[in-house]
């Protein structure tokens, strides 16, 4: 009897845990509750602590009351002067309506979903409003203010306060930046191909230029060279005038020497002359005096 009535007590604990555990609850610092009815919100709890709920019948939704944050993947925005690019953007958001946020997307992450649809709708539509200079220039605090604002009003629909949206990166798309650096290396190209004419067309000229003064320097050179010569010669001329008046018999007698060296080392010159002949007279004045 007394083991029957043991395990009705251990059995009538287990249930009298097991009603505690579903009629109370704990709300830590962190985080915010949707008391639900049968599935429909009857109140909201924001303050810490232990907290009590009908069991059975009432059961509890928990939502972050921290600041959040959201990183959709990147989208391509057209800005007003046809300018497309690949733009990654950040928010950091708070969910600061929970009752609302149950009731339109219950779930963070739907919330998140819906909430990214949110921020490039606003992020299309204030970007399609400039262009890309104005994006780079010092508007780009406002524009990014503007896109917050705009965020913002559209997140408070779904119980959701945007704190900030920031563009982390804005790109050209890889097609676009492709056709860039193709465009850029043509020009590149054309570049050096003038540059390269222009270089052969001045290395023509100066080798041009230099042909000319080699030709007028070589010029100069051989009619220096001829008036010298020609100086020289009228001086040679003029030496040998004085020498043959001075010895008139030296000087024949020397000409005739160069007239035999000429002749007779003239190679395969060959000379038929009469030994009588006046050519002569010099060997038969010689071997007269041999006698």
């Amino acid at each position: 009897m007394r083991t029957n009535l043991k395990y009705y007590f251990a059995a009538f604990l287990l249930i009298v845990l097991f009603v505690l555990g579903n009629t109370f609850y704990i709300v830590h610092q962190a985080e915010q509750a949707i008391v639900l009815q049968f599935g429909e919100p009857i109140r909201v709890v924001k303050e810490p602590g232990l907290k009590f709920k009908i069991p059975f019948i009432q059961n509890v939704v928990f939502y972050d009351m921290r600041l959040l944050n959201l990183d959709p993947p990147a989208q391509e925005v057209v800005l007003n002067d046809k300018k497309r690019l690949d733009v990654d953007s950040f928010t950091r958001y708070r969910i600061v309506n929970p009752l609302k946020f149950y009731q339109t997307v219950r779930t963070e992450e739907q919330a998140q979903s819906k909430l990214a649809e949110i921020v490039n709708s606003s992020v299309r539509k204030i970007l399609g409003r400039i262009t890309l200079q104005e994006l780079l220039s010092e508007k780009r605090t406002v524009i990014m203010q503007q896109i917050s604002t705009a965020a913002k009003i559209d997140a408070e629909q779904i119980g959701v306060s945007v704190a900030d949206v920031r563009i982390r990166r804005a790109d050209l798309p890889l097609e676009v930046l492709q056709a860039i650096n193709a465009r850029m290396k043509t020009e590149r190209e054309r570049d050096a191909k003038e540059f390269r004419a222009k270089g052969q067309q001045e290395a023509q000229q100066i080798r041009a230029a230099a042909e000319k003064e080699r030709t007028i320097i070589i010029a100069e050179a051989e009619k220096q060279a001829q008036i010298t010569r020609g100086t020289g010669d009228k001086e040679a001329i003029k030496i040998w005038n004085n020498a043959a008046n001075q010895d008139k018999a030296f000087f024949e007698f020397y000409r005739s020497l160069e007239a035999y060296k000429n002749s007779l080392t003239a190679g395969d010159t060959s000379l038929v002359l009469s030994p009588e002949s006046e050519f002569f007279k010099y060997f038969r004045h010689s071997l007269k005096s041999g006698k």
